[in-house]
């Protein structure tokens, strides 16, 4: 009896804890999505509307906006990073997960309205999620173009670093004019890996 006892505290542990980071992620997510339309400085409040919690929920988690945005920020990494390997596995050619990715990271880049900005204030603190931005998000690039290299879908001399930060420069700007179409001039670079017929 006092086995099953322990096992029923337990399996009302685990639940709990995953709910716990299912609703981390979904405040996480519900902040990312308030960032994107109102920037960082928006209202605590309008991030409590979304996620549907109180005010008082978010500071428990995230104690200060610097917290919050850095959360958001590693969050909207991850997320980017485990995209790599599942669009590998489910895109019809290597080219074709590359691109798809390369959109995602777009996304990432361009819809992080003043996150950068925000978080350079604090150098350390930037630099450490910068290079864990770097430490995550590298390797993935680098698989992806490696499994479009080896299909023979592209040339196989671009590095994934290189085109990260091409990406990067071709999004500099994109959140702030709406004549600038970022999105096609990364197409216009993804294209242009492709081998020579």
């Amino acid at each position: 009896m006092h086995d099953s006892d322990e096992d029923t505290g337990h399996a009302a542990v685990r639940p709990k804890r995953a709910d716990a980071r299912r609703n981390k992620e979904a405040l996480l997510d519900a902040a990312a999505a308030v960032f994107v339309t109102s920037g960082v400085e928006a209202p605590v409040r309008d991030i409590a509307a979304e996620a549907g919690v109180g005010t008082a929920t978010i500071y428990r988690h995230f104690p200060t906006r610097a917290d919050l945005i850095i959360a958001v920020y590693r969050h909207q990494i991850e997320a980017c990073a485990e995209a790599g390997p599942a669009l590998l596995s489910t895109s019809a050619t290597p080219h074709a997960a590359l691109g798809q990715w390369i959109n995602l990271f777009v996304d990432f880049l361009v819809t992080k309205h003043g996150l950068a900005a925000v978080l350079q204030s604090d150098n350390a603190g930037f630099d450490a999620l910068h290079a864990h931005f770097l430490d995550r998000l590298v390797p993935v690039c680098s698989q992806l173009l490696d499994a479009a290299a080896t299909s023979g879908e592209i040339r196989a001399d671009v590095a994934a670093y290189e085109l990260m930060r091409g990406v990067g420069n071709l999004c500099i700007g994109a959140d702030s004019d709406p004549r600038y179409d970022a999105r096609r001039l990364v197409g216009l670079l993804v294209a242009g890996l492709r081998r020579p017929a």
